[in-house]
């Protein structure tokens, strides 16, 4: 007997998913999610390229002559709210009903951590880029924050920057926070990332292509904020703008089940789907058609005074993607315009190896010609990735693996802590040596050699997912997350780990990272 009704089905067409992919879904929480084979992770010279200076100036040269000449562009998702970003401040305020300067000092000399960060976020609250507007919000209500300062008394400010009273701030997105300052005014981390793709998405017609991804709840204000700054950039730095926003589809969202894996139903008896995560992403990627695109997340933005080692290494990310790209097109041209000589096989297979990590489970000798040119042309004729991995400081998040298949094929992934496995000592060894971190780096070229935009949906390992508790309604519940953008949605893409300074990883987490040098 189906788990669905009429009214059900009818519900699930209306979003744009198929009765197969809902079962499907449900299928996939019995069997649970399958947990990756972690074979070692990479290191500087077996996974990871450290590249010398003046190989590094020959790549950004590279890059100049080329990249303006190809459809660039960058893609950043900015969908998330900024709620974790203030969580430690939402506990504080809901801990308190008044927070005096007076109790807080006390419990933070007591070692209370949560303390110690609320004293330092209203230490340096003027530090911050959102102060002027803080104070303006809370002065349109007859409140003066100053003098709420200097009495040490902190409950009103706190409300006017996280509520609907004043700036709203723990309900927004990153993207529409002010994020830095400067002598004509502050940025947002949105406006930041204009400025930035300037120095590298600059095509030679003058046009810089950006692509954000979206709340559907916020877009309208991204919207706004573009509509309100885009010409004053375009004027001030000498370049046309070319940005679009679109929202994760909701055909995307996947169902939510109860504790027995039935479909979780809601007080109306409706079905509950949820966002399946930002590797539904993939879809907003796959819909751009892109060549060349550089993708990095919302948060990591820094002021003009370091932007510039951020440009100088995406050029150099992007003149490695182009030239590994041109040797790929090269082999695949030759591969497929008719039966391959020994020589070129030879030689492809070794590219292959060393320049893209592809390292099949068959014995090379025991293969056929004709199977090997086979392979060959199906491994290089895919999505190409350059990541820029930085040494490991720490920062919670997935790093570059070296990763084992069933077939026993290894291959280069970005690699999460859920994906893997809690119960095995062999496997958090392996993740516990990780010398380099995900920053989300990334370039990736997006068509194949005869000038077709790839179709990114079949290059998803499927089995790559997520689920996590979750509760609705005071009832729990389990969440399906699809295969992550940079993780298994793009598992079977050609993948190049590339070392990158630490001082272009600036990320954003919560408030207080604002008061860094980086971003002072």
């Amino acid at each position: 007997m189906s788990a669905f009704s009429e009214e059900d089905i009818k519900e699930i067409e209306l979003m744009g998913i198929s009765l197969r992919d809902v079962e499907s879904q449900i299928e996939m929480f019995k069997k649970g999610a399958a947990y990756l084979k972690l074979d070692r992770p990479c290191t500087i010279g077996d996974g990871i390229r450290s590249i010398p200076e003046e190989e590094a100036g020959r790549l950004v040269a590279l890059f100049q002559d080329l990249g303006p000449k190809r459809g660039l562009t960058k893609f950043v998702p900015a969908s998330g709210a900024a709620s974790r970003m203030f969580k430690i401040l939402l506990r504080c305020n809901r801990a308190h009903g008044q927070i005096h300067r007076d109790k807080i000092s006390s419990l933070a000399q007591d070692g209370d951590e949560e303390s110690v960060y609320l004293l330092t976020f209203m230490d340096h609250v003027r530090d911050f880029a959102f102060y002027n507007d803080l104070v303006s919000a809370m002065g349109k209500d007859g409140i003066d924050a100053k003098a709420l300062l200097k009495e040490g008394q902190f409950k009103e400010i706190v409300d006017y920057l996280l509520t609907p009273k004043g700036l709203d701030y723990a309900q927004l997105p990153k993207g529409l926070l002010q994020f830095h300052t400067y002598g004509q005014g502050t940025r947002t981390a949105f406006e930041e990332h204009l400025v930035e793709a300037m120095d590298y998405v600059k095509d030679d017609t003058g046009l810089c292509r950006l692509h954000f991804t979206v709340s559907k709840e916020h877009r309208d204000r991204f919207q706004a904020l573009w509509g309100a700054v885009g010409a004053r950039y375009e004027k001030e730095l000498g370049v046309r703008f070319q940005v679009d926003f679109s929202v994760q589809e909701q055909s995307t969202d996947t169902i939510a089940v109860d504790q027995e894996n039935r479909p979780f139903r809601l007080r109306d008896g409706s079905l509950l789907f949820r966002p399946a995560g930002h590797g539904a992403l993939i879809e907003n990627l796959n819909h751009l058609k892109g060549d060349i695109v550089f993708i990095k997340n919302i948060d990591n933005v820094v002021p003009d005074s370091l932007k510039g080692h951020t440009s100088f290494w995406k050029k150099v990310l992007g003149g490695c993607l182009i030239e590994l790209q041109q040797r790929v097109f090269s082999y695949l041209k030759s591969l497929t315009s008719g039966p391959a000589d020994e020589t070129l096989l030879d030689e492809g297979l070794e590219f292959a190896n060393k320049e893209l990590s592809i390292r099949p489970a068959w014995d090379r000798s025991s293969t056929s010609h004709g199977a090997r040119q086979e392979y060959l042309v199906s491994m290089l004729n895919r999505p190409l990735r350059v990541c820029g991995v930085v040494r490991n400081q720490g920062e919670p998040g997935g790093g570059p693996f070296w990763v084992q298949a069933t077939d026993g094929s290894l291959s280069l992934q970005v690699a999460e802590s859920v994906e893997v496995d809690p119960l095995s000592e062999e496997q958090k060894e392996i993740q516990g040596a990780a010398t380099h971190f995900n920053p989300v780096d990334i370039v990736c070229a997006l068509r194949d050699f005869r000038g077709r935009p790839f179709d990114l949906k079949a290059y998803v390992d499927k089995k790559a997912f997520f689920i996590s508790e979750k509760s609705k309604d005071g009832r729990a519940l389990k969440a399906l997350e699809l295969p992550g953008l940079w993780n298994g949605a793009m598992a079977h893409w050609n993948t190049v780990f590339v070392e990158v300074p630490v001082i272009t990883f600036n990320p954003v987490k919560t408030v207080n990272d604002l008061l860094r040098k980086e971003h002072q």
